[in-house]
């Protein structure tokens, strides 16, 4: 067969396979950290609050997971930084070790206070390995396949998301304690790093720049500097704001990516707890239906995370884009509010995370493409992460929400209305749909 005729994955070799294996690995460690806190929170806060307090659950719940959202985004600026200065493979291994030994120190946490240090720290963690593996993928796969190398990445956060409810399912009834054991299992991802400094390559195309990087250092101190060396030593996140073009595209962005991720963090972290209740309701056990919930809703989010890619492939990036964030906002009232029966909850549930959560796949594969080699991993980390610095608050705004309403579905529906931003900003971005990468 010709190439033109020839499946897209014959299209790949061995080190943009690993690459890809490695960044989809290290997502769904992340996946299972972050959702196993997601699954616990209401365990952990029976066992580390004082009883008079329990009315106030889900606003100690939206508080922990705000202060890992915001540890989040303070450590992936830093990560996705570093990434350009040190390299992609180096940051990964350095991200992975870091979030696995925290991960495992959460388990020892003896009151909220502690275990809210603990998350915080965690999540600085956690929010340096995303921006590496998109650069990774973004710089490694063919132009015309980078949306399914994005999605099939994106997905691994979907995959431990299901991970980490199938493990809850079978170690929730082991009692109080329950909930260490699934932190210290966050330890394991740490071995991970061992194969990935054997068998994932370091991106050509950031050692090249690196090289131009450090040439332009020394001739600056020799006091001879051209315009492209001022570009290539100016500090990477002044960098992304000093030239007009990467300036738009990144407030552009800014807007939708806080569309994602306030309405994740706003409205879907607060799925399983949901469902639970309504379980409660019928006198069924709620921390199995929690279960059940993660992980209907996950699968449905890993099918949204690969089918965004290769649709972005083929359509463009931009109207699926617009289709993701329109059925996210509609979607929303039929899980909250309309769906009572407990089979059908799990279909919502499943349908709207396709959409809520397979969203998150248009950031790593349009935003490499918007910005040059030299500045690109500080510019995906900014892009993913800034927003969390103001989406910390959904959870905060909508623990509250819950408690004033009496349930979760008109909470749900309000924190809803942020998917009109999200709507509003896209089709202003550049279509960049099988273009090669800018250079330098």
């Amino acid at each position: 067969m010709t190439t033109a005729e020839a499946p897209w994955y014959k299209a790949l070799d061995k080190k943009q396979w690993n690459s890809l294996f490695a960044s989809n690995l290290g997502w769904m460690f992340d996946g299972y950290e972050t959702y196993a806190l997601i699954l616990t929170i209401g365990v952990v806060l029976k066992q580390l609050l004082d009883p008079s307090l329990y009315p106030k659950i889900p606003f100690y719940a939206g508080s922990i997971i705000a202060i890992t959202l915001l540890g989040w985004g303070i450590g992936g600026l830093i990560g996705g930084v570093l990434a350009d200065y040190i390299g992609r493979k180096k940051m990964m291994i350095y991200s992975i070790l870091s979030y696995s030994i925290l991960t495992g120190l959460s388990a020892t946490a003896q009151d909220w206070t502690t275990f809210a240090i603990l998350r915080f720290v965690v999540g600085v963690a956690i929010g340096s390995e995303w921006a590496t593996g998109t650069a990774m993928i973004a710089e490694l796969w063919p132009d015309k396949h980078r949306g399914k190398g994005a999605g099939l990445m994106q997905c691994g956060l979907g995959i431990g998301f299901f991970i980490a409810s199938l493990t809850w399912l079978y170690i929730s009834p082991l009692g109080a304690d329950s909930w260490r054991i699934m932190y210290v299992i966050g330890i394991v991802p740490a071995l991970a790093t061992l194969w990935i400094r054997s068998n994932i390559p370091e991106s050509a195309l950031w050692e090249e720049v690196n090289e131009k990087r450090l040439a332009a250092v020394n001739r600056k101190k020799a006091g001879t500097i051209s315009t492209e060396d001022k570009e290539l030593t100016r500090f990477t996140l002044v960098d992304l704001f000093s030239n007009k073009e990467s300036r738009k595209y990144t407030l552009i962005a800014l807007l939708m990516s806080l569309t994602t991720t306030l309405g994740w963090w706003g409205i879907s972290t607060w799925v399983p707890p949901y469902i639970a209740q309504e379980a409660a309701k019928s006198g069924l056990v709620a921390q199995k239906w929690a279960s059940y919930a993660g992980m209907a809703y996950n699968f449905g989010a890993v099918l949204g995370y690969i089918s965004f890619g290769f649709l972005a492939d083929r359509f463009g990036r931009k109207p699926i884009a617009i289709l993701f964030f329109a059925m996210s906002l509609l979607l929303t009232p039929v899980l909250f509010l309309w769906t009572h029966d407990l089979q059908l909850l799990l279909v919502a549930a499943a349908f709207n995370a396709f959409f809520s959560l397979g969203q998150y796949t248009w950031m790593p594969t349009w935003l490499p493409e918007l910005y040059p080699t030299r500045m690109r991993a500080t510019a995906v980390a900014f892009g993913f992460n800034a927003p969390r610095f103001v989406a910390f608050l959904g959870p905060l705004i909508a623990g509250n929400l819950i408690v004033e309403f009496g349930g979760f579905g008109n909470s749900a529906v309000i924190v809803s209305m942020i998917y009109f931003l999200g709507l509003a900003a896209a089709p202003f971005l550049p279509e960049t749909v099988g273009k090669a990468l800018p250079k330098s």
